[in-house]
């Protein structure tokens, strides 16, 4: 059985992930592996057509493709996210067409599934018999239960190739519009008062139904806004994956390009951010993948904290539930308020200039307010995978993180409500006894509400 193992770590053969295929081939040797470093050397396919057709054809003649990928920001690293794009723009989806394919990842497992779905999702478009998603924490390999659970995941997906098993589709082809936004007279009504308004857009164009809502949105306020574009910026590159921002916030590209003073200068001062871009695939352009992979010289702590953000986004966003759960996620995460999203999708012309009047309006009044919505899920339980790790094994590569949580009361970690612990204890020995447990049972319901009914009775 041939298989192609298309690695997206920018590290190359130094990557995390690619040990657990380098682990499965000593596992299963009676197969041949081709091993391209996709993300690696993204710019040479960029360059060389022939490099990549290399790849295409070797992808054809195989049984089975792994998508092999560290985490970056709850996706694939950009350069990954360019080799994908470039096999939809060169039109080579026919040498995936019924391969079977897996996704391996490593990872602290903040925002896996997300990236796992967008891979399935891929899969899915390429008409690829997907057959699953393996999320291994980045040292699992070295635990033996672990390394027993791949070692049969692996096999696993190896006995489904050869006995050609069924797969699943689960994403729906994305269907696209053909719908071109007419844009009303411009109203200028907005005021921003002390607030800056920054648009940020992967490239700016204004024709095309994005370029004619940022200027729509931008037509609301009476003052000039600021858009730049992202081709402006001197971007060298994508995040290597060093880590070596770990220990100061000091990232390898510092002073050999232009991206750390344009975040610092322009995107830390914005008490409004709108990120503007085209849905391409089932996210956004691998040079929005780049912006958000660069901003982690900020490593995991919040550089957006009580802004507000909103996207503009030309494409079907309602098909990509994955998608809006990353973006929420993005917010929460920065401790910022996602303050609304406007698409095209509603082929509306007159209701889409009415949503991005109401978004003007709302970005500076929620602005001015100090208004953040409160997190859920997404940022509480992202916050607390973050905060164990830095605590514990990461500590030593990301001291600018621990230093920042220790200031900002991070660990706050339930063992050290010594009140509750004691009350906890005494209610538990409390309960054993019969009788005192049966009237607990009958005081529960109205003991819990109680201190809330006291605050709307005191108002």
């Amino acid at each position: 059985m041939e298989i192609t193992v298309l690695s997206g770590s920018p590290k190359g053969d130094d990557s995390v992930t690619l040990q657990y295929v380098r682990y499965m081939k000593k596992t299963f040797p009676d197969h041949v592996y081709h091993i391209f470093h996709v993300a690696r050397q993204i710019r040479k396919l960029e360059r060389d057509e022939k490099a990549f057709q290399d790849i295409v054809e070797k992808i054809a003649l195989s049984d089975a493709v792994v998508w092999c990928f560290p985490l970056y920001y709850c996706l694939v690293c950009s350069q990954y996210k360019r080799f994908i794009e470039l096999v939809f723009e060169r039109k080579k989806g026919e040498a995936f067409r019924n391969k079977y394919a897996v996704s391996l990842s490593t990872s602290v497992h903040f925002f896996d599934h997300t990236a796992h779905n967008y891979i399935h999702g891929i899969c899915d478009d390429l008409e690829m018999k997907y057959i699953g998603g393996y999320s291994a924490e980045m040292y699992d390999l070295v635990r033996s239960r672990e390394r027993a659970r791949f070692v049969q995941f692996a096999g696993n997906f190896l006995k489904s190739v050869a006995r050609q098993a069924p797969a699943v589709k689960q994403f729906p082809a994305v269907v696209r519009s053909e719908f071109v936004h007419e844009p009303g007279p411009s109203r200028q009504t907005v005021t921003t008062g002390d607030k800056k308004v920054l648009i940020l857009v992967d490239e700016e164009k204004e024709s095309g139904n994005l370029g004619k809502m940022i200027k729509a949105f931008r037509d609301n306020f009476i003052h000039d806004v600021e858009v730049i574009s992202l081709t402006n910026i001197d971007i060298k590159g994508g995040c290597l994956g060093c880590c070596q921002c770990g220990i100061d916030n000091v990232c390898q590209y510092q002073g050999k390009d232009g991206y750390i003073d344009f975040y610092n200068e322009k995107v830390k001062t914005a008490d409004i951010i709108v990120f503007a871009g085209e849905i391409r695939d089932r996210y956004l352009s691998s040079r929005w993948k780049q912006y958000f992979d660069r901003s982690f010289f900020n490593t995991h702590t919040p550089t957006l904290k009580d802004k507000q953000i909103a996207f503009l986004l030309s494409g079907p966003l309602a098909q990509l539930p994955n998608l809006q759960e990353i973006l929420s996620a993005y917010a929460q995460f920065q401790l910022a308020n996602l303050a609304g999203i406007v698409t095209d999708e509603g082929e509306d012309s007159l209701r889409l200039d009415e949503l991005l009047v109401d978004l003007a309006g709302r970005v500076v009044d929620l602005a001015g307010q100090g208004y953040v919505h409160p997190t859920d899920f997404l940022g509480i339980g992202g916050m607390k995978i973050f905060r164990d790790e830095v605590w514990g094994m990461l500590r030593f590569v990301f001291q600018a993180d621990h230093r920042y949580y220790k200031q900002h009361g991070y660990y706050d970690f339930p063992q050290k409500d010594f009140k509750t612990r004691r009350v906890n204890f005494f209610m538990m020995l409390m309960t054993k006894i019969p009788a005192f447990k049966k009237k607990f049972l009958k005081m529960i319901e109205k003991e819990m509400v109680k201190p809330l009914k006291n605050v709307v009775e005191s108002k």
